[in-house]
């Protein structure tokens, strides 16, 4: 690979010197960040030799490299003015952004961390109706009744939770946040409010709403109070600044909210569930047929975060939404488009892609397949949005509807059905698949042609010192303790779609990485979350330390080894702070890849749930 000619063709078609604010990258990719992301061109950069893949996270424009991406780098710092320090976006100038694409940043800023918590306890409900519904227990039953206060528990205080993540996205400080979000849902306050008699504070109306569930006046209080908290912060001499911020900032925002915020934020509300429920009750096929037909779109751009308040609005009001079937069903397209990629293509790296994230879809992770095969061959992508839009038609012509907020919008999620009507939402599902893979299949695509296939045509030979040595079998151990999961549970395209090789992943429970390997370090990269690693047999092996942590900068990691180092087995290679990291808003779990994936037959999971340090990993077999 010429690394300076694609350092030069990556350059010019993310849109050229001139559109770049700066660019960093970590152990597979290369991450911009653009002045105008239009400029770039996604579908020739798919199409270039070097270049895995392409997607769009977090503000980023990333260019997936695999493991040559550290000398591309250089060559890109070499034929350009552009910055080599690691610095956040907020440092650089301004993207430019209208209010809607604010709006959208803000709403997955706010709500997207919540959503585990908020989908741990949906699911509780969605088990509590399975049982009541097959009889095993009753409404008055004890254990009934705390599994039900652990499913409703998170909903009752949600104001306090999303008080939290608003104040992570709008700066304020989260435990000021969190005491605003306490009081509304203080027991006097709720008997205050919900007593029916005229309330007043200082002479001025309270009107007496149910904050309890609610989602949209807290997150517009903890927005306010942002601004009132930088101000008093500002203009309060430094020796009182601890006690007279957080109390004048309560004092100014507590009644705002009660008097005027909270009124405002419930009829807005009201009237969004309102339109949501009009719409699906009085439109016959229209409204499944759009959302069904749009939300991959709105997935693609950012504005499926609107939705979520929506969504969970409806559920704290009317006890059930119509708009999370019409996601499975748009969801479940997708992995029927994939699947049939699967059966129609020639490829077969790229049917066992498609198989892959086929399934992945199914499971409600549509990433790997939307981007890895869908958008990227187009007309499968076509077929995906049509079987949406019929699943999600045939959704709302019989009025399917989810009754709890489900872990995630695939197979997994099931239960969110159960009080309605099951064999009418498994039909919804196996339409949006059915009608996407038949599509896919009888309307074609332009294949992918592998560079394995294109290698043997011109019978190259890789070079000696690139060969592994001539071993049958070969072990990794686990450089980690915890628990083991598949790659496809990780909330990345790029390792949940196999795309740098295959794997497993670990949910750490200490912050402590081993060599899997006896062998040498490859690389460490600068920010310290990543270490590249070569065994004695050929084996490379990847570790990447949670998600997207390289925009820490190497701030709560430690390493102990440097590149070209021998290593055995055990030998510590770095510390992490799990609890300081997540703090941070990162997930740590971190997959293990065998990068050079193609040379070996099988590679296999010992299929240990829970693994320590030094156990058995991965056998791979030549």
């Amino acid at each position: 690979m010429d690394k300076q000619k694609l350092a030069k063709e990556v350059l010019e078609l993310v849109g050229g010197e001139e559109n770049v604010r700066q660019v960093t990258h970590c152990m597979t990719r290369l991450r911009f960040y653009l002045h105008d992301d239009d400029l770039a061109s996604k579908e020739k950069l798919e199409q270039t030799k070097g270049v895995v893949g392409v997607m769009q996270s977090g503000g980023q424009y990333q260019v997936i490299i695999g493991n040559d991406v550290a000398d591309v780098y250089k060559e890109l710092m070499k034929v350009t003015n552009l910055s080599s320090e690691h610095k956040s976006q907020t440092k650089g100038p301004k993207k430019k952004q209208n209010i809607i694409s604010k709006l959208f940043d803000v709403l997955g800023s706010v709500f997207t961390p919540v959503l585990p918590a908020i989908a741990g306890a949906g699911m509780i409900k969605g088990l509590l109706s399975i049982l009541v519904s097959l009889g095993w227990l009753t409404t008055d039953n004890q254990t009934y009744i705390i599994l039900s206060v652990i499913g409703d528990g998170v909903f009752f205080f949600l104001p306090i939770i999303l008080a939290y993540s608003a104040a992570r996205t709008f700066g304020n400080n989260p435990f000021i946040a969190v005491a605003i979000g306490s009081v509304v849902v203080h027991p006097q306050m709720t008997e205050l409010l919900g007593a029916g008699e005229s309330i007043s504070f200082l002479g001025l109306p309270v009107v007496g709403v149910s904050y309890a569930y609610s989602v949209i006046p807290i997150v517009i209080t903890i927005w306010l109070a942002s601004y009132v908290e930088k101000v008093l912060d500002r203009i309060t001499p430094k020796s009182v600044n601890l006690i007279v911020v957080p109390m004048v900032t309560l004092l100014i925002v507590v009644p705002l909210m009660l008097i005027a915020i909270g009124p405002v934020g419930t009829v807005i509300g009201d009237s969004l569930s309102s339109v949501i429920s009009y719409l699906f009750d009085n439109t016959g096929l229209f409204a499944g047929l759009l959302l069904g037909g749009t939300m991959s779109l709105l997935v693609i751009t950012g504005m499926h975060h609107a939705l979520l308040p929506i969504i969970l609005d409806s559920l704290a009001r009317n006890n059930f939404d119509y708009i999370l079937p019409v996601i499975v069903a748009a969801n479940l397209a997708q992995a029927g488009a994939a699947f049939g990629v699967f059966l129609k293509s020639k490829n077969k790296q790229f049917k066992s892609l498609s198989l892959s994230t086929s399934f992945t879809a199914a499971m409600g992770i549509t990433e790997p397949a939307m981007y890895g095969v869908n958008v990227r061959l187009k007309k499968p992508f076509i077929a995906a949005l049509i079987g949406g839009g019929v699943g999600g038609a045939f959704m709302t012509l019989f009025h399917i509807r989810a009754f709890v907020f489900p872990g995630n919008a695939g197979l997994p999620g099931f239960p969110m059905f159960f009080g309605g009507s099951l064999t009418n939402a498994i039909l919804g599902i196996l339409i949006s698949f059915i009608v996407a893979a038949v599509i896919t299949y009888f309307l074609g695509f332009e294949d992918v042609v592998s560079a394995e296939d294109n290698t043997v045509e011109k019978k190259t030979t890789p070079k000696k010192e690139d060969s592994p040595r001539t071993v049958n079998q070969q072990n990794i151990y686990s450089p980690i303790k915890g628990e083991v999961k598949a790659l496809s549970e990780v909330n990345d395209p790029t390792f949940a779609g196999e795309i740098m090789g295959k794997g497993v992943a670990i949910e750490p429970s200490e912050g402590k990485v081993v060599s899997p390997i006896n062998g040498k370090v490859v690389s460490v990269f600068k920010t310290k979350h990543a270490i590249g690693l070569k065994s004695d047999d050929g084996a490379e092996v990847l570790i990447h330390v949670g998600i997207d942590t390289v925009k820490l900068d190497g701030e709560f990691f430690t390493t102990y080894v440097n590149a070209d180092d021998e290593v055995k087995v055990g030998d510590l290679l770095l510390e992490f702070n799990i609890k300081e990291i997540q703090k941070a808003g990162y997930n740590t779990i971190t997959p293990i890849i065998i990068t050079n994936t193609k040379q070996y037959t099988t590679i296999e999971s010992n299929q240990q749930k829970e693994i320590n340090e030094n156990d058995l990993l991965l056998t791979l077999r030549v």
